[in-house]
């Protein structure tokens, strides 16, 4: 097998236990599905009421698949619907509540992905970091459709508003415009 298989091997065997990691903290600290957390956290962190077309853009979900997952949130008082940007429209904003268990899933996210963290030195870190904003790059550049890859970042912690995401740098490159 070659190097890069066996990298890719390990790279794979480690996204699946981080995922399960994540997913599983996530669950035990907000009781929420994958989808309804990541709307949670994409409405704390970057959606100002948004539709349920954006909203749905952000998670890769259906039409109809957005408004069922919107109806269980809305009904557990974790969002609600507003009035729109026009009188067609109507906006999903979260509730005292919803911002309570945004806050408690990014606080287990956050647990779940440094714990894998914890045996590396500063300079490993470092050295992780570069290497993470190139795989970073690449898979941005060849993404087409689908979820957006940081509906569950804390984006203070990846540095977009100074211009330091992977995500957002490669996604600027691709579609033109700047990093923040």
């Amino acid at each position: 097998m070659s190097e890069t298989g066996r990298v890719a091997n390990v790279l794979g065997a480690l996204a699946l236990v981080v995922s399960d990691r994540t997913a599983g903290a996530v669950a035990d600290a907000s009781g929420q599905s994958g989808s309804s957390a990541s709307a949670l956290s994409a409405l704390a962190e970057f959606l100002e009421h948004p539709t349920l077309d954006d909203l749905r853009k952000v998670l890769g979900l259906t039409p109809s698949g957005v408004v069922r997952l919107v109806d269980r949130l809305v009904d557990a008082g974790l969002v609600a619907r507003q009035p729109g940007a026009d009188a067609r429209s109507r906006a999903i904003v979260l509730t005292a509540a919803g911002r309570r268990v945004a806050g408690r899933i990014a606080t287990a996210r956050m647990a779940a992905l440094t714990g894998v963290l914890d045996g590396l030195t500063g300079t490993e870190l470092a050295s992780l970091h570069e290497l993470l904003g190139r795989v970073m790059a690449t898979v941005v550049g060849g993404k087409e459709g689908g979820a957006w890859i940081c509906r569950q970042c804390d984006l203070a912690a990846c540095g977009r508003a100074a211009g330091r995401c992977p995500a957002a740098q490669a996604a600027g490159r691709k579609y033109g415009g700047t990093a923040t």
